[in-house]
């Protein structure tokens, strides 16, 4: 089996797609439609069928204007055998993000990973499926924000979505903001933690290893949270 870099899976595709960047196939990673294997080294590694799949995803975006979602229920029809010209449930490609399915903590791989994926406002809307004003209301207030050459980060993607799923129950941006305010709180206090770790290792101690302390910290804060709401909607019954 042939295993092509991201460089080579660039190149080949800019052919027909010029304005391709390694920033949109990384994106379109993140959104799940195309996942490469990892090399020893974590470079990414790229199958034929990979390159078809990213070939397809970006024919749909050009010549049929189809969102994200529906290209995903297009690939996901693929997989089992089913092709079609016509997009996926087209009937419901304008109704609202659909909600998260059992949302859950995330696991400790998961709050390890560091995502190098950046994304602009335009394909972040697209990616969540909002418009401008609900964009530029989670900007406002905080809740997501742009890095200095004006691009959002991978997590920014993950807040835009809970935001949009909390919507539908009446919770707006501002509503949100204390979250935001919450997690600023946590994250000095884990840097007063931090911190003098950080130092200790640059002055060569044998210490514990930041990064796997970030995540533990992370970890217990998140089941913190979620025992004091749990404890506090069971005093409210």
């Amino acid at each position: 089996m042939t295993l092509h870099s991201i460089g080579a899976v660039l190149r080949e595709l800019q052919q027909e797609f010029p304005e391709l960047t390694v920033s949109k196939i990384r994106f379109l990673e993140t959104e799940g439609l195309v996942l490469p294997q990892r090399r020893e080294s974590g470079q990414r590694a790229f199958t034929d069928e990979d390159v078809e799949r990213l070939r397809f995803v970006l024919r749909a975006q050009r010549d049929k204007f189809w969102p994200l979602k529906v290209i995903r229920s297009a690939l996901d029809g693929m997989d089992l055998g089913i092709t079609t010209d016509e997009p996926p449930e087209a009937g419901h490609a304008a109704a609202p993000a659909a909600r998260p399915q059992g949302a859950r903590l995330p696991t400790a791989d998961q709050l390890r990973r560091r995502r190098s994926v950046r994304v602009t406002p335009a394909e972040l809307r697209e990616a969540v499926g909002i418009d401008v004003a609900a964009y530029t209301q989670l900007k406002a207030f905080g809740l997501i924000r742009v890095d200095s050459a004006g691009r959002h980060s991978a997590d920014d993607l993950d807040i835009a979505r809970e935001c949009t799923a909390l919507a539908e129950y009446g919770l707006e941006p501002r509503h949100l903001r204390l979250f935001r305010v919450a997690a600023d709180r946590e994250v000095g206090l884990a840097q007063q933690i931090l911190e003098p770790v950080r130092r200790r290792r640059a002055r060569g101690a044998e210490d514990a290893d930041p990064e796997e302390l970030e995540t533990e910290i992370v970890a217990r804060t998140l089941a913190l949270h979620v025992a004091l709401v749990r404890a506090g909607l069971g005093q409210a019954q």
